[in-house]
């Protein structure tokens, strides 16, 4: 079994910055990409940002240029750092990770999420 719990989400005023965390436990044999997703009220979840075991990054149109993702593989921990918030950004934010599990299985887990509010 796997758990993943994110950590860092809350209220914040439109320009202002956060950072999630998340960060994985449990069966693990080694990870590879990590993600962060989001859902907004009424809107189907969509990918933020992502991340590979060796580094490389994938970013949503969106969010290019104001948010990074990061990882930490010592840790099993994702990091995305928002800077520049926008209302529009207000959602309930997601990580993923892609996990080998120590019986060798490749399984897909999912965090219970945690909520961003970007309101002035």
């Amino acid at each position: 079994q796997v758990q993943l719990v994110e950590s860092g989400g809350g209220l914040v005023q439109p320009g202002g910055s956060l950072r999630l965390s998340c960060a994985a436990s449990g069966s693990i044999f080694s990870i590879n990409a990590m993600g962060w997703y989001r859902q907004a009220p009424g809107k189907q979840r969509e990918l933020v940002a992502a991340i590979t075991s060796g580094g490389s990054t994938n970013y949503a149109d969106s969010v290019k240029g104001r948010f990074t993702i990061s990882r930490d593989n010592a840790k099993n921990a994702v990091y995305l750092q928002m800077n520049s918030l926008k209302p529009e950004d207000t959602a309930v934010y997601y990580c993923n990770a892609q996990v080998v599990t120590t019986d060798y299985y490749h399984r897909n887990y999912w965090g219970k999420g945690t909520l961003v509010t970007v309101s002035s």
